[in-house]
């Protein structure tokens, strides 16, 4: 049975995904409020937040990138392809402006600031809608599965 098949491996790659998503959501908080907010709620990029949050965004990538693909999707064969981290980054850049979408419509729309807008727009909602996002499209065009695209074609070429 394949590495796709079955509600069990459903289960365990969406676990894992979660697991590292989780972490990637730490990161990112962390980050974020340090730069916008500080220690003491007056941060070095409080007035610019989507500096703050694409800064966070960025840090918090790379750990979804080295926990996807080493754990969530570590499976897979993959061929090395300059082309994956080319689409691995522009879905980042879709899954970024996701993210910042939410926090300058709170900010800048709805004239929310401080940080529990900021956080519950620019990382609750931000990050549960790219992370979504991520989710399917990672699986299809950022870690395919190698072994299944190989074994496809070799069956409708026959």
């Amino acid at each position: 049975m394949s590495e796709r098949g079955g509600v069990g491996g459903f289960l365990r790659k969406s676990g894992a995904f979660l697991v590292v998503g989780g972490l990637a959501f730490v990161v990112d908080f962390a980050v974020f409020n340090l730069l916008a907010f500080g220690l003491d709620g007056d941060g070095p990029l409080y007035d610019q937040p989507l500096v703050a949050k694409a800064t966070a965004i960025i840090v918090a990538t790379v750990v979804t990138y080295v926990g996807n693909r080493y754990w969530t999707f570590g499976t897979r064969t993959l061929a090395r392809r300059f082309s994956r981290y080319v689409v691995f980054v522009a879905l980042n850049v879709v899954a970024i402006l996701i993210q910042l979408g939410c926090l300058a419509f709170s900010r800048y729309v709805l004239g929310l600031e401080g940080p529990v807008p900021d956080n519950i727009s620019g990382t609750l909602i931000g990050q549960a809608l790219a992370m979504a996002f991520r989710f399917f499209t990672y699986d299809r065009w950022v870690f395919p599965d190698d072994r299944e695209a190989s074994a496809r074609t070799a069956i409708e070429s026959a």
